[in-house]
């Protein structure tokens, strides 16, 4: 186990993962909102770094950051001695646990690398409530060793990790992952919409399906209590949905594939999220959207 970590970006999934995480090893945080650092340092064996550069001498940094161009923005140019990534020890492990993109976080970790500096990617699959309880699913790209050093760190946070591959690939693999759950998602309001408007109980076809081959984790776990009960919580955003199911997209069509089912979803999420209001819809209310299209409201019923 390390004996310092830093660990960046404080959001919804950041201030369960530092809670969990400092059970185990002490943690310095920093966040670009400062009400962010004092929610997470009032836990125990949590510091709030008064700086984003204080936390350099750390052996480990850990980003929870939104997507590649802010990690590219916190960390800087490793090349430049002046930025935060150009003034980390030789031996410094960076894990990005963000969903960044598969192809920046190839080109970054080849730049660390020739300063000696290792990077694991470890995004995660679960949300703020498995967060909340250090049960996150993680996947994890980079070196063996480099894996093998951030290990006991991850499973302070997570029940199962698994290592995936060479660097950038976790990032990829939670990519196609949370594709894969949106179309999900999107399938089953879909079949859930033209069974109800057949005239079938909406709560009735949920039941039958989550006991037959149909069934997927948005039937079992979203749809009842996010939608037919009205909560609209899941707790994931729809912009953050937008934007790694894009990325997952983007990274299929580079391999000259032709996802004709992957890009039929994102175009409805992307629709969704610009005709819902608010600044931060939930992904749960792709239903709204499908309820203006198709003139269902599950919600209703």
């Amino acid at each position: 186990m390390t004996d310092a970590v830093t660990f960046i970006g404080l959001g919804t999934m950041g201030q369960p993962m530092v809670r969990n995480l400092a059970r185990s090893v002490p943690v310095a945080v920093y966040d670009a909102a400062p009400e962010a650092i004092a929610v997470a340092a009032r836990n125990e064996g949590v510091t709030a770094l008064a700086s984003l550069n204080d936390g350099v001498g750390a052996s480990v940094v850990v980003l929870m950051l939104p997507n590649s161009k802010v990690v590219e923005r916190v960390l800087g140019d490793p090349g430049d001695p002046e930025s935060f990534a150009g003034r980390l020890r030789p031996g410094t492990l960076v894990i990005d646990m963000g969903s960044s993109a598969p192809r920046v976080t190839q080109q970054l970790a080849e730049r660390l690398r020739e300063r000696e500096v290792g990077m694991v990617d470890a995004p995660v699959s679960g949300g703020p409530r498995k967060a909340a309880t250090a049960e996150l699913t993680i996947m994890a790209g980079g070196p063996v060793d480099a894996y093998e050093q951030a290990l006991p760190l991850l499973r302070a946070m997570g029940t199962s990790v698994t290592h995936v591959g060479p660097a950038g690939s976790a990032h990829a693999l939670k990519a196609l992952n949370n594709l894969l759950s949106a179309i999900g998602l999107v399938g089953a309001l879909e079949v859930l919409s033209a069974g109800a408007k057949f005239g079938l109980d909406p709560r009735t076809m949920l039941d039958v399906i989550n006991r037959s081959t149909g069934r997927n984790q948005s039937t079992e776990v979203k749809i009842g209590p996010e939608v037919l009960d009205g909560r609209f919580q899941v707790g994931f955003s729809l912009p953050l949905t937008v934007k790694d199911i894009t990325t997952a997209l983007d990274l299929s069509t580079s391999l000259d594939l032709s996802p004709e089912v992957s890009q039929a979803c994102v175009r409805f999420c992307q629709a969704a999220l610009a005709d819902l209001d608010g600044e931060n819809p939930d992904q749960s209310e792709i239903a709204r959207y499908m309820a203006k299209t198709t003139g269902v409201d599950l919600t209703r019923r």
